[in-house]
């Protein structure tokens, strides 16, 4: 498999060197990201049932929304390993859906699908494309909001050792706890969504997980259901003491392709802390999130 070019510029270890393709890949997501949000200025108002546009794309700031949504959100690194010469495209499948326990509860299921392309993450390690290890989180939470607008949930995240290549995953099965706590005040989304989780099975040959996830987010949406967002993904690993600290800007646009609602994102992102061997400096992230009728 690794012998051969694959599609949507997914190339072998023998392609041509991935430095010659990493401006290229700049180009062309800073490219796309302007043209996808020129094309959500320009296309019609999205609504579903008696929801606006700006009431549904400040929804999808929710973590804990009662909505179906698909987010498809893309993400390149650069400067990756020893010699800062790898870098890793990874696109997140992040399917969410809401089950109703009653009138007064919900469970939330929250999955995260990646697919990996990665080069040279270490010297000679050549290249890998396929599945990564699958996370997945389940909360349950009330279905009316508290006192301010405080929206709570807590439940499990389960890791599952689902990588197609051993470089992709940590061939591991984990899990843990995880919360999140938000507060929506009129046009503002804010709050914070967390995790640890313990390895508790999987190869004795590969190090153990202790690993804490931590999420604080902030978003604005106006009338016109643009949304401007901020937040980090950080995480620290118990087992190396090593923070990883990306810091993430945003702008979406919430749109309608016939009747399906849509919320295309383009962002940057900055590692301001990595471990040695990790990426450093600008990330690029593009999204699509794909809200489904009820």
């Amino acid at each position: 498999m690794m012998m051969t070019c694959r599609p949507a510029g997914f190339c072998s270890r023998h392609s041509p060197t991935p430095r010659l393709l990493t401006g290229s890949v700049r180009v062309i997501t800073t490219a796309i990201t302007a043209i996808l949000l020129l094309a959500a200025s320009m296309a019609a108002p999205a609504e579903q049932g008696d929801q606006s546009s700006a009431e549904l794309a400040q929804e999808l700031t929710n973590p804990l929304a009662d909505l179906i949504s698909v987010p498809i959100q893309m993400n390149f690194d650069d400067d990756i390993g020893p010699d800062d010469k790898g870098n890793k495209f990874i696109a997140n499948i992040q399917p969410v859906i809401p089950f109703h326990l009653g009138n007064s509860w919900n469970l939330i299921t929250r999955t995260i699908i990646p697919v990996i392309n990665q080069e040279d993450i270490y010297p000679g390690a050549g290249s890998q494309f396929g599945l990564g290890d699958i996370n997945t989180s389940l909360f349950l939470s009330p279905t009316a909001a508290g006192p301010g607008g405080l929206t709570w949930g807590v439940g499990p995240v389960l890791l599952l050792p689902t990588a197609t290549e051993s470089a992709l995953g940590a061939k591991k099965w984990g899990a843990g706890p995880a919360a999140v706590v938000l507060a929506l005040n009129g046009p503002w989304t804010s709050g914070i969504l967390a995790n640890h989780v313990w390895s508790f099975a999987g190869d004795d040959d590969r190090p153990d997980i202790s690993n804490t996830f931590t999420q604080p987010f902030v978003a604005y949406t106006w009338p016109s259901a643009w949304t401007l967002s901020a937040q980090s993904e950080s995480s620290y690993n118990w087992k190396t003491e090593q923070w990883s600290v990306p810091v993430n800007v945003a702008l979406s646009k919430l749109v309608l392709f016939g009747r399906l609602p849509v919320s295309l994102q383009g962002g940057v992102g900055y590692w301001a802390e990595s471990p040695e061997s990790g990426p450093e400096g600008v990330r690029y992230r593009l999204q699509a999130s794909i809200v489904l009728p009820k």
